[in-house]
């Protein structure tokens, strides 16, 4: 386990995704999925008030209602953690106050909860002055609603005048960053977030961990990105670059006898101010690879090569 910055939540070193659910997941198979993960260990579910909203047919909040079924199904509490996210459902776009409160209220509802245990900012607002944000966030914490607060898709710059608002107003500090971070996508995360996470002890909850699908070694032609549903997202990694680093993964997978997302995520389980990478389920017969990474070492070697060949990655 892992705590999340200063906070109290305690966390599996896997963060199970929630952007599957009620998208390439049905309610069936996200229950199957959700079932595997709590009895491995599991505890911590990270969401968005707008998943699914991008896929045909669907409004936004398909996540959170099949992740609020499944807990009351089941009967499951305060032991399944769930963090979500405002600022993209249809409904609720923008970071204003009172957009901010009638989301996490919405959020509530679908989840079947009275508490949200980690609430981020799911990207920043322009449009709303920002000390109206972190008061609005500040209110909902003290309400009981949230726990604690999260920042992602935020700027280096941003974050730190977020804080900087909470520590003069007296506001509740955020705790976490979900940046997007991965062996094939570094540079960013490395050079400008990570001295603020050393900084100010946030603890970092990556997405696109496995890179949109990328470092689980499917696409390894143009023709594979056209035939999958992911492909388009995991097109900006695909390079020779990118694809040598593939094969690395697939050599160490074979010698520790695992699967080539399980080397991709221990790698990115271990870099410094990681809590626990974010990573999403289709199918329950994909759990076990993202499992297997909270297991996993690698040498020194190995990880040195990786780190090596994805250098030239973003070179």
């Amino acid at each position: 386990m892992a705590t999340i910055g200063n906070s109290e939540l305690d966390i599996h070193p896997l963060a199970l995704g929630g952007n599957t659910l009620g998208w390439t997941a049905d309610e069936t198979s996200s229950f199957e999925i959700l079932d595997a993960f709590m009895a491995a260990g599991g505890n911590f579910v990270d969401t968005a008030d707008s998943y699914s909203a991008f896929a045909p047919g669907n409004s936004g909040g398909e996540s959170e209602t099949i992740l609020g079924n499944w807990k009351a199904a089941r009967g499951i509490g305060s032991e399944m953690m769930v963090a979500t996210k405002v600022a993209h459902h249809p409904d609720f776009r923008g970071l204003a106050p009172e957009n901010v409160a009638a989301a996490a209220d919405a959020s509530l509802k679908r989840l079947q909860s009275d508490h949200i245990d980690l609430y981020f900012a799911h990207s920043d607002d322009p449009e709303t002055p920002l000390d109206e944000t972190v008061a609005a966030f500040d209110a909902l914490v003290r309400s009981g609603k949230v726990r604690y607060v999260g920042l992602s898709n935020y700027s280096p710059a941003r974050v730190a005048e977020w804080l900087a608002i909470a520590d003069e107003g007296g506001y509740a500090r955020p705790v976490s960053l979900q940046p997007h971070y991965n062996l094939v996508h570094r540079a960013e995360y490395e050079q400008e977030y990570a001295p603020l996470v050393a900084e100010h002890d946030l603890g970092v909850l990556p997405y696109y961990g496995l890179a949109a699908g990328f470092l689980t070694g499917k696409y390894r032609t143009s023709e594979d990105l056209d035939a999958g549903v992911r492909g388009r997202m995991a097109s900006q990694y695909f390079s020779e670059a990118g694809l040598a680093v593939i094969d690395a993964l697939a050599e160490i997978a074979t010698a520790h006898a695992v699967e080539i997302p399980t080397v991709a995520l221990s790698w990115l389980s271990r870099r410094p101010g990681i809590v626990a990478p974010i990573a999403s389920a289709s199918r329950i017969e994909q759990l076990p690879a993202l499992l297997d990474s909270t297991r996993l070492v690698l040498t020194d070697l190995e990880t040195d090569r990786l780190t090596s060949l994805s250098n030239a990655v973003e070179a």
